[in-house]
């Protein structure tokens, strides 16, 4: 049975993205040659989902936060991913944003 979670779509939609090929990525985080483009095969089909540990290995290296994988609306992913490539500073900036929204309320 297929996972539910949004984990297997999105992790090889930023894996294409990144122009890397299931055994490439697996290699990256470790995997041994033999078995890397297995794993990845099951991590984006959902049969099988990895460990925290594995899920942080893959985010890394794909330059994104380990919770995008898990946003179960692409808005929220959209939303995670452009605070990710933000510089400290305008991540403090957005967080003040918020932070007076929330006070106006």
């Amino acid at each position: 049975m297929a996972s539910q979670t949004p984990f297997p779509a999105r992790l090889k939609q930023v894996r294409k993205a990144r122009g890397l090929t299931q055994k490439a990525l697996g290699v990256r985080i470790g995997f041994d040659v033999s078995s890397a483009d297995s794993r990845m095969n099951h991590y984006e089909t959902g049969r099988h989902l990895p460990d925290y540990d594995v899920a942080k290995k893959l985010a890394d290296e794909l330059d994104v936060p380990v919770a995008y994988f898990f946003c179960d609306s692409d808005e929220m992913a959209d939303l995670l991913m452009s605070f990710h490539k933000l510089t400290a500073e305008q991540r403090k900036k957005v967080q003040e944003f918020i932070n007076a929204q929330k006070q106006a309320d």
